[in-house]
């Protein structure tokens, strides 16, 4: 079993140097066509302070960002090639932290509106934003990591890092449909990046909408999905800081829940056969995570999770067996897994914190 743990605690940093090598291409003239229609949003808040966010154009004169971009400002406008621009009004969706912007004579192409709804584990993806404030967008590659139905849509979790100033940067598929808004990241040390569907934003746009003056404050007294109260929050989020501080017990209980309520959400089936097997309940660890890949068979976490079990036991045809669905699943999902059995010497001399 202490092999097992050892290989879990590790199991971040193994996949992020993997992610390293394997980053998925960028196609740059696609991209260079994209950030035309990406802004960065300013604000300013009653007490003189100034926050800076990323925006995207969804529709003729219509921005969509984060609503916690734009919350409690007194004053809001956007910046592209020199220019400012102030709203005229705003659709709000506080629940989901989506809001659309209305401008006069903006100018800009709207990006195209792809499908959140069909999109797979694994799928590169590349968002363009602001993270930290720069005066050019930037563009950051990734894969989706995970998807937790929510409210009739799904949120995506991928390994796009953003940071500050990222906040509404708008996710790409590779054929530059908008999929998703950047929205917010776990705390912790290996964080959990998470965006919020463009469904969500196709459902505002339909919407009415409210004016905005110089002298509006927009804010709301709904909170944003994500900052609920730790018993209100979403299962997904409710897993992350004991699965990451290993703390089993409690991951095993709120997993329990989570499966009670959602017993078709194939992410609670691993996080539960995730506590099971930390806590030394092997069999049904397996059980869990047999119905993960029952519900989504090409879940790359549950079928690294097996090979670990596997490569421990010396089950040496259940080892292969999965190592033949990791590799359908993705050549580097399989990279990723035999570099957690047999770490690179540079790995295994600088293991996890």
């Amino acid at each position: 079993m202490r092999l097992i743990v050892g290989l879990l605690t590790t199991v971040v940093a193994h996949c992020a140097f993997a992610a390293e090598l394997k980053t998925p291409e960028i196609n740059y003239d696609l991209v260079y066509q994209l950030k035309a229609s990406i802004v960065k949003v300013h604000v300013s808040t009653k007490s003189g302070g100034h926050g800076v966010g990323t925006g995207v154009v969804v529709g003729k004169d219509l921005v969509a960002t984060n609503c916690h971009v734009v919350a409690n400002a007194v004053g809001v406008q956007i910046s592209k090639f020199g220019d400012s621009f102030r709203p005229d009004a705003m659709r709000a969706d506080w629940k989901h932290d989506v809001c659309v912007l209305r401008f006069q004579y903006l100018d800009m192409k709207p990006v195209e509106l792809g499908d959140s709804e069909s999109l797979t584990y694994e799928q590169p993806i590349f968002s363009i934003g602001f993270p930290g404030g720069p005066p050019k967008p930037i563009t950051t590659p990734g894969k989706i990591k995970a998807l937790y139905a929510l409210d009739g849509s799904q949120v995506i979790r991928t390994d796009a890092s953003f940071v500050m100033g990222a906040s509404g940067s708008p996710v790409f598929n590779s054929e530059g449909k908008l999929i998703a808004l950047s929205t917010v990241k776990s705390p912790g040390h290996s964080a959990y990046f998470y965006n919020v569907p463009v469904k969500w934003v196709k459902a505002l746009i339909d919407t009415p909408e409210l004016a905005v003056t110089e002298t509006s404050s927009l804010k709301s007294d709904v909170s944003p999905f994500w900052d609920a109260p730790d018993t209100e929050r979403p299962f997904f989020m409710r897993v992350v800081l004991p699965y990451q501080n290993s703390k089993w017990d409690e991951l095993q209980t709120t997993a329990l829940e989570w499966v009670s309520k959602e017993p078709a959400s194939e992410e609670a089936h691993f996080y539960l056969g995730v506590a099971y097997e930390n806590l030394d309940k092997m069999d049904a660890a397996k059980t869990e995570f047999a119905q993960v890949l029952k519900l989504h068979p090409r879940h790359t976490a549950a079928l690294q999770e097996l090979g670990l079990m596997a490569s421990k036991a010396g089950n040496q045809a259940e080892l292969s067996r999965l190592k033949l669905a990791m590799q359908e699943a993705g050549n580097d999902v399989l990279e990723e897994f035999n570099e957690l059995i047999n770490p690179t010497p540079e790995l295994a001399a600088n293991p996890a914190p």
